[in-house]
């Protein structure tokens, strides 16, 4: 995700109807850091409230405000003065030690319980280690306490004013290596641990530890739980909330909500078993005239059987966006009478153009490589009514070497004197600025071409998704709003299987609430983003057996709030993709330095510009109540007042 840099938007077209807002840029509205959370712990979404706020607001220094419920900690768990505690098993606690839990607890450490971790409801520790030290890259060797649980790594040193602490939830930890370490004194064992949040984290700690808790075993285990046989945390997080996320969104009342069905468009329920194709949705939207058994000879044309599928459809001209795999042509050039009328037929459910527009995400050369192992692209003289045009954006192998080399220069160490040519080196902003072109060309065939487009790359679950979603973003103010914004992920992303340029005032939603939703792509502490598709969640219940990330989000919205928002109602966001108006999201890929931190609170500061908001808008609306009231007194008195004889005047405000 990218933010473009900071300009005004400017309103083009006039009238009534959906107007087309176009920027030279957009600046990202949100929080860079955060202050300490006003709520308890014991309140229903407190002790979340508490760690999102510490893992997001900044960096691995945070300060802990307030203790830890004796309740929030396992009943497994006790402190010794000399704790000698393995991983903790079930059905005992590990101790080994010919003392009473009840007399060692009298004994207790208190330094070690000042260093516990707070616990989320069904977290538990699983292991615990003093004087471990944590290698900063910021402000060097730190001495403290390590505890992993069946949902974090949590390092804690109450040493500093304030307390020093390292939250990491086990879902963020991609690679743990041993590494040797040296210069430590009598920690001579290390770990580096490689994250998936532009993060490594390094530790040293003592042999005897190692050999005792077998702290690198034990966290290995917990980190990659499904390799070793184990649940995922979000299966066991019993966090309560006023709000049920999972019901967010409906299939069916989305599509309603686009006018759909309608005399063209059916809600096809030929996906129910996920027997078409086994990565789609259950709720699929096709061309009215379309016959189930074409539409599973179209499933066995395209790669992975993902047929082409309605997203979008335009309020007024009715152009669509629809998505789906590559066809299965070939080198032989294979065709499929199929599913050639069936793209006829999605062009021909738009009155207003006779073409169809195939975006294929994919380079033309990577494209025809892909042909001659079996897939391929629309060729024209078999869809005669279709126009091709390849995008030209590299596949995910590229992003993520691309990502690699940007977490190189934001992490541990930014070299400021060769800033942007290092930013220019990773490539990272002009894949954005690709992906971003490429949505802003089929949002403009869409609005001002009145012509449908079909989007797809080689399976259609990476770059369509990507382009799709942006699209709709971009022309759809419904999906720029908290709740709409969240069924577009549900819709796009997660339904059909498998980052946001932003003007400043036509999101509802905040910086936080983005970085909200990218921190939880890896936790595993909600069930949100488990599985790869809506078949394998069903399997799994998780929408019975998780909490939704929805959840948490909708019990606060303030938090999440933009107070800059004005819904731009069918006005269509046109950003301008060009690496001059792009600048890297630092607030997110640099976030854990603490010399990037943001010197002034902004949260804190968009939460009170929110409150002021709301007081204005109360005020308003006591204003236009008066108005109105003295309007009507006005009236009858000029009604039942036969010497009034002078002219009312009408004034408008």
């Amino acid at each position: 995700m990218e933010r473009a840099a900071a300009a005004g938007p400017a309103v083009e077209g006039g009238g009534v109807g959906r107007r087309a807002v176009r920027a030279g840029g957009a600046a990202a509205v949100g929080a860079g850091s955060r202050q300490a959370s006003t709520e308890t712990l014991d309140s229903p979404t407190g002790s979340h409230v508490e760690w999102c706020k510490q893992l997001i607001a900044a960096t691995i220094s945070s300060q802990i405000s307030g203790s830890v419920p004796s309740e929030g900690v396992s009943r497994d768990y006790r402190v010794y003065r000399r704790p000698v505690i393995r991983e903790i098993q079930d059905g005992h606690n590990g101790f080994h030690s010919e003392a009473e839990p009840d007399q060692a607890l009298r004994d207790g450490n208190k330094l070690a319980q000042m260093e516990e971790a707070p616990l989320f409801p069904g977290e538990s520790i699983k292991v615990i280690a003093k004087d471990v030290m944590y290698i900063c890259p910021f402000m060097g060797a730190v001495s403290g306490t390590l505890t992993v649980t069946d949902f974090r790594m949590y390092i804690k040193s109450v040493e500093r004013d304030p307390p020093f602490v390292v939250d990491v939830p086990l879902g963020v930890i991609s690679r743990v290596e041993k590494i040797g370490v040296q210069s430590h004194g009598e920690n001579s064992c290390g770990i580096e641990i490689v994250c998936k949040d532009m993060r490594n984290l390094r530790l040293a700690y003592k042999q005897e530890e190692q050999n005792r808790l077998e702290i690198f075993e034990n966290l290995v285990t917990r980190a990659f739980p499904v390799s070793n046989g184990l649940p995922l945390f979000a299966f066991s997080y019993k966090e309560k909330f006023a709000v049920n996320g999972w019901k967010v969104y409906d299939p069916i009342a989305e599509y309603k909500r686009q006018g759909l069905p309608n005399e063209s468009w059916k809600i096809s329920k030929i996906n129910s078993s996920y027997e078409l194709c086994d990565t789609y949705p259950a709720v699929l939207v096709v061309p009215t005239s379309v016959k189930d058994d074409d539409l599973s000879k179209v499933a066995a044309f395209r790669a992975k059987g993902r047929v082409p599928v309605l997203s979008w459809i335009h309020p007024e001209s009715q152009a669509t966006i629809t998505r789906c795999s590559q066809p299965s042509v070939g080198p032989n050039d294979k065709r499929c009478k199929e599913d050639e009328k069936y793209l006829q037929t999605i062009m021909d459910a738009n009155a207003q153009s006779h073409k169809l527009i195939i975006f294929d995400a994919r380079q033309n050369s990577v494209a025809d490589t892909n042909k001659a192992k079996g897939g391929g692209y629309e060729s024209e003289s078999a869809y005669p009514n279709a126009e091709l045009v390849f995008l030209e954006i590299h596949n995910i192998h590229v992003m993520r070497e691309s990502l690699r080399k940007l977490k190189e220069i934001v992490y541990p160490t930014i070299d400021e004197t060769r800033w942007l040519s290092n930013v220019d080196s990773t490539h990272w902003l002009e894949y954005i600025r690709m992906l971003l072109a490429g949505a802003v060309r089929i949002a403009d065939k869409i609005e001002s071409g009145k012509t449908s487009v079909v989007v797809h790359c080689s399976d259609g679950w990476d770059r369509t998704a990507q382009l799709t979603a942006l699209a709709m973003l971009m022309l759809d103010s419904y999906y720029r709003t908290i709740k709409g914004f969240e069924i577009l992920i549900e819709k796009e992303w997660i339904s059909f299987g498998h980052r946001f340029a932003m003007f400043p005032a036509a999101f509802e939603f905040n910086e936080l609430f983005l970085i909200t939703i990218l921190d939880h792509l890896y936790s595993c502490l909600f069930g949100t983003f488990l599985c790869n598709c809506e078949k394998e969640r069903l399997k799994e219940e998780v929408s019975t057996k998780t909490v939704s990330l929805w959840s948490y989000i909708n019990s606060q919205l303030d938090e999440f709030t933009n107070p800059f928002y004005v819904n731009y109602e069918n006005h269509v966001l046109y950003p301008v993709a060009s690496l001059n108006h792009l600048e890297l999201w630092v607030n997110y890929y640099v976030r854990w330095n603490p010399r990037m931190r943001p010197q002034v609170p902004i949260h804190q500061n968009l939460k009170e510009l929110l409150a002021i908001r709301t007081e204005l808008q109360k005020k308003v609306e006591d204003l236009q109540r008066e108005a109105a009231t003295r309007s009507i007194s006005s009236s009858s008195d000029r009604g039942s007042s036969p010497s009034h004889s002078a002219t009312p005047v009408h004034t408008s405000v």
